[in-house]
C-alpha cells in the first residue's frame, strides 16, 4: 500500500471508531409545586378557551397604540439586541466544540536556502543548496475514545438551546414591560386630568368663599379648609405632571429609540381592550412551556454533560499527527518525478497518573454545579408557580374589585351633591362639603388605579404564562 494511502486508512480509522461517552443520564427534576393552582374561598377564577403560549403578541395585543408601541420595541429594544448577540456568541462557541470531533487538514509549503564557506563546509569548499518542499497534514487530532470532546460539544449544544431560551425571556418581559408602561402612563394621564378638574373646581369654590366672607356670609375658617383643599390638588397636580413626563422616560427607554413624543400615541385607559378569555391550564402544562424554565433547564443539561467531560480526562487519550508531501532541490521539479515524496505518521498516547488531585477537583466541581442547576432549575419553577397563582388570584378579585370602586364613586358623588345643596340652603356647613369633596376626589383616583390594575393583570397573566414568544423573531 502506498504511504499515503497508508496514511489516509489510519486518519479514517481514528475518525470511525466508536466513542462513546461518560454523561450521566439525564433525569428531568419533578416539579416541586402543587398540582393545582391556588384559589381564594369565595371567588371564581374564570378559565378561557385561550392559550396563551400558543397566542402570539400581535393577537393578545389587537389595540392599535399597543400594537405599535411592542412592535418598535422589538426592533429597537437594546436589551433584546443584546440577547440576540448571546445567541449568535453561543452558537460560535458551540461551532468551535463541535469542529475539534473532526479533524481539520492543513496545506503548508516551505523553502529552505543554505550558503556555507570553503571555512564551514565538511568539504572544503563553499556550496549553495536549496529546498522545497509541500505538505498536507493533520495537527494533534484526538481521538475522542471516551467522550470527552463529545460532551464538551454537547455541553455547548445546550448552554447555545439555554441562549436561545432567555432570548425569549427577555422577549416575553419586553412585550409585558411596554404594554404596562404605556397602561401607567395613560393611568397617569387621566390622574392629571382628573385633578386639573378637582383644582379649577376647588379655585370656584375658594373664590366664592372669599367674595362671601368680604359680605359676612362665609367665615375665615371656611376660606382657610378651601385653601387647604386647593394646595391640596395644587401638590398633586405638580406630582402627576412629573409622573407623566416619566412615564414617557421609562417607556421610550423601553422603545430602544430617541425620546420623540410623537412616537407615544394618544389614546386613553377607557379605550384599551385586552382579551379576557386567557385559557391557564395545569401547573404542570405551563410552567414547562415558559422561556425561563426551559432556559433553566437547558442549563441543567449543560452542566450534566460536563461531568462526562470531567469524567473522560481520568482515562487516556490519543492524538494523531500526520503528513504527506513531496520535497525537491528545484521548485519547477516539485510536483513532477522529481520530487521525492515524504510523509509521516505519530500518534501519541497520554496517561494521567499523577496530576495533584486536578481531574478529581475538576468533576467535583461539575457535579456540584449539577447541583447547583438543579436547585435553580426548582427555584425557577416555584417563583413561576407562584407568578401564575398572584396573577390568578388578582383576576379572580380585580373585577368585583373595581365594580365595588364604581358604586363607591356614585355614592361619593351623591353624597357631595347633596352636601353643597345643604350647605348652600344654609343647612350644613362647609366642613361637610370639604369632606365630601375630598373623599370624591380621593375615590374617583382609586377607580382609575384599580382600572389600571385590572388591565395589567390581563398583560401579567399573558406574560407569566409564557406568552409573547411564539410569533417568528423579528
Amino acid at each position: 500500500m502506498k504511504p499515503v494511502l497508508k496514511l489516509t486508512a489510519l486518519l479514517a480509522l481514528g475518525t470511525s471508531l466508536p466513542a462513546c461517552t461518560m454523561i450521566p443520564d439525564y433525569v428531568k427534576p419533578s416539579f416541586s409545586s402543587a398540582k393545582e393552582w391556588s384559589s381564594i374561598p369565595g371567588y371564581t377564577t374564570v378559565e378561557g378557551n385561550m392559550a396563551a403560549q400558543s397566542l402570539s403578541w400581535k393577537e393578545f395585543f389587537n389595540d392599535p397604540a399597543l400594537y405599535q408601541l411592542i412592535e418598535i420595541s422589538l426592533e429597537n429594544n437594546k436589551d433584546l439586541k443584546l440577547a440576540a448577540l448571546n445567541i449568535q456568541e453561543a452558537r460560535s462557541l458551540y461551532r468551535i466544540e463541535r469542529a475539534d470531533i473532526l479533524p481539520s487538514l492543513n496545506a503548508n509549503g516551505g523553502a529552505t536556502y543554505r550558503n556555507s564557506s570553503d571555512e564551514s563546509s565538511p568539504t572544503g569548499r563553499a556550496a549553495k543548496s536549496e529546498t522545497y518542499e509541500a505538505n498536507l497534514g493533520i495537527t494533534s487530532y484526538e481521538i475522542d475514545l471516551f467522550g470527552r470532546l463529545r460532551s464538551q460539544n454537547e455541553a455547548a449544544l445546550n448552554e447555545y438551546f439555554s441562549t436561545q431560551a432567555a432570548r425569549d425571556v427577555v422577549q416575553n418581559a419586553l412585550v409585558a414591560e411596554v404594554a404596562n408602561a404605556y397602561l401607567q402612563l395613560l393611568t397617569d394621564q387621566e390622574l392629571l386630568a382628573l385633578t386639573e378638574q378637582t383644582l379649577e373646581a376647588q379655585l370656584n369654590t375658594y373664590d366664592l368663599l372669599s367674595r362671601t366672607r368680604d359680605e359676612g356670609i362665609a367665615t375665615e375658617s371656611d376660606v382657610s379648609r378651601a385653601q387647604t383643599a386647593v394646595e391640596t390638588a395644587r401638590v398633586n397636580l405638580h406630582q402627576y405632571r412629573r409622573f407623566v413626563q416619566q412615564d414617557k422616560n421609562a417607556l421610550t427607554l423601553l422603545l430602544g429609540v430617541a425620546h420623540d413624543d410623537a412616537m407615544i400615541p394618544q389614546s386613553d385607559i377607557e379605550n384599551i381592550q385586552l382579551p379576557e378569555n386567557i385559557g391557564v391550564g395545569l401547573p404542570s402544562e405551563v410552567l414547562i412551556g415558559r422561556p425561563d424554565v426551559r432556559q433553566a433547564e437547558y442549563t441543567l443539561m449543560a452542566r450534566n454533560a460536563d461531568i462526562g467531560a470531567a469524567r473522560a480526562a481520568f482515562f487516556p487519550s490519543i492524538s494523531l499527527t500526520g503528513s504527506y508531501g513531496f520535497a525537491s532541490e528545484g521548485l519547477s521539479k516539485l510536483f513532477t518525478s522529481g520530487g521525492l515524496g515524504a510523509w509521516a505518521f505519530l500518534p501519541q498516547i497520554t496517561l494521567p497518573i499523577f496530576n495533584n488531585g486536578s481531574n478529581q477537583a475538576n468533576l467535583d466541581l461539575a457535579e456540584i454545579r449539577k447541583e447547583k442547576a438543579i436547585v435553580q432549575y426548582e427555584q425557577v419553577v416555584q417563583t413561576a408557580f407562584r407568578e401564575v397563582a398572584d396573577e390568578l388570584a388578582a383576576r379572580a378579585t380585580l373585577t368585583e374589585q373595581l365594580n365595588a370602586q364604581i358604586r363607591l364613586v356614585e355614592a361619593a358623588q351623591r353624597v357631595y351633591d347633596v352636601s353643597e345643596a345643604r350647605y348652600k340652603s344654609g343647612i350644613d356647613s362647609f366642613l361637610s362639603v370639604l369632606d365630601a369633596q375630598r373623599e370624591l376626589y380621593t375615590y374617583q383616583q382609586q377607580e382609575i388605579e384599580v382600572k389600571r390594575q385590572r388591565l395589567s393583570n390581563l398583560v401579567n397573566l399573558y406574560k407569566v404564562v409564557g406568552g409573547g414568544v411564539s410569533e417568528d423573531r423579528p
